[in-house]
């Protein structure tokens, strides 16, 4: 059995025997199989839909993209489908779609554009797992360069000599026969503290699942400088312990790859007994995040971008506000606004018939966007992935009084939004349509 299985969202997985295995269907093993099928059922009861069982040996997955690690040590790996299946081969199409999903993931992180560089990528083309440690450890032997830091722990204990300060109600409660013992309260500069903790116990993870010499071996050397620091016995209280102030700064960018080894970042994580390289994320929720980060490299001088806006609800009730309105993104420049919300969806641009894929209930949604931050006049925006089948931009819907929403697709490969030429918004890398 095959132990690393490369697929798709929306794939199908089996337990049968696969002659020919595709980023669309794959076999895993039973085990395997069985794990995903009591995960999805966890999920389920969370609101979250990780797959659908078809049937006894077939399984499809649904719209989530990263890493699963079962206890029986099969790694499933799944990527976003953005390529169409005639445009390049399958090793083409596995590392295209690998590449952009290191790079929406770094976008979601905050992490610097360098880490995500096309060059970076392609020097260090390994399965997303590995990728994942190999980006922690770097961020970590960056760290250690610049000095692990210690901080001042206070320290109460009974000892033969007179150290820091005498702590006199405990001194006095001392029994006859230990009077000759000093009961002190002093500091010691130690590097036992919660960042170092979290990253001692990522390491260790690192070093269990890394299945790569160079990481191996570069995981065994950070272990070593961090050899007298115990691993954490509470991540969730050392993540909120972990500080951010000036003395600290270098330690950020190794923060979110310690919440993403540690399955703190997604909220669709794996949870439980099994603590493998697993964590998820929803293809909507990485592609609205990813597009935000790139548009907001790319503003106009004086223009800015707000990320889910909760400026105005749909009604109010016994005076309170009901049903928030909260648009993907909200552009603002001078006195103009434009509403942008995101789908993670395609649209087939020769599909008039069948409103070329668009949601009745996303216009609905985008009708109300307009007319409470827009004050139902100007143009808003609906951004779609861009592929073979729809490239450049729909002719615009056209609301009353002025308000117009245009379906606009984005292009993964290059970061640049399709605009056609009488859309004046304040973006600088545009492609323009005539």
């Amino acid at each position: 059995m095959i132990r690393h299985v490369a697929i798709r969202e929306y794939a199908r997985l089996t337990t049968a025997p696969v002659l020919h295995p595709t980023l669309d269907y794959a076999q895993i093993s039973q085990t395997a199989f069985e794990w995903l099928c009591r995960l999805s059922r966890k999920y389920r009861t969370s609101g979250a839909q990780l797959l659908q069982v078809e049937d006894r040996l077939n399984l499809k997955l649904d719209n989530f993209v990263g890493v699963l690690e079962s206890p029986c040590g099969q790694v499933i790996e799944i990527l976003p489908k953005h390529i169409d299946d005639n445009e390049t081969e399958i090793d083409d199409r596995y590392r295209a779609a690998r590449r952009l999903l290191c790079r929406m993931i770094s976008g979601a992180l905050d992490l610097p554009s360098r880490e995500t560089s096309e060059a970076a990528l392609q020097l260090y083309d390994a399965p997303l797992p590995e990728w994942v440690m190999r980006q922690f450890l770097v961020a970590v032997e960056r760290l250690a360069k610049r000095g692990v830091r210690s901080d001042y722990i206070q320290v109460e204990e009974r000892q033969r000599y007179l150290r820091g300060q005498l702590n006199v109600a405990r001194q006095l409660r001392l029994p006859m026969h230990q009077r000759h013992l000093f009961e002190i309260r002093h500091s010691i500069f130690d590097p036992d503290r919660p960042e170092n903790r979290l990253i001692r116990t990522c390491l260790d993870i690192t070093l269990r699942h890394t299945r790569n010499s160079e990481n191996w071996k570069l995981a065994r050397e950070l272990t070593d400088t961090f050899r007298d620091i115990p691993i954490c016995r509470d991540a969730v209280q050392d993540l909120k312990d972990w500080r951010s102030d000036r003395l600290m700064a270098h330690y950020q960018q190794v923060r979110p790859w310690c919440e993403l080894i540690l399955h703190r970042h997604s909220p669709l994580a794996t949870v439980g007994e099994w603590r493998g390289i697993s964590f998820l994320f929803p293809m909507e929720r990485l592609f609205e995040r990813h597009v935000y980060q790139v548009l907001k490299r790319q503003l106009s001088s004086g223009a800015q971008l707000a990320e889910q806006s909760r400026l105005h609800s749909l009604c109010t009730h016994q005076n309170k506000p009901m049903f928030q309105l909260r648009p993907d993104m909200l552009l603002k420049h001078n006195d103009r606004r434009w509403v942008l919300d995101t789908k993670w969806k395609r649209l087939d641009s020769q599909d008039k018939q069948g409103k070329y894929g668009i949601s009745q209930t996303d216009l609905y949604q985008l009708f109300a966007y307009g007319h409470y931050y827009q004050d139902g006049m100007g143009e808003m925006l609906l951004i779609y992935p861009s592929w073979r089948g729809f490239s450049t931009p729909l002719p615009p819907f056209e609301f009353r009084a002025g308000l117009r929403a245009w379906a606009l697709s984005f292009d993964l490969e290059t970061d640049c939004l399709n605009c056609p030429p009488e859309l004046d918004v304040p973006i600088r890398n545009l492609a323009r349509y005539s």
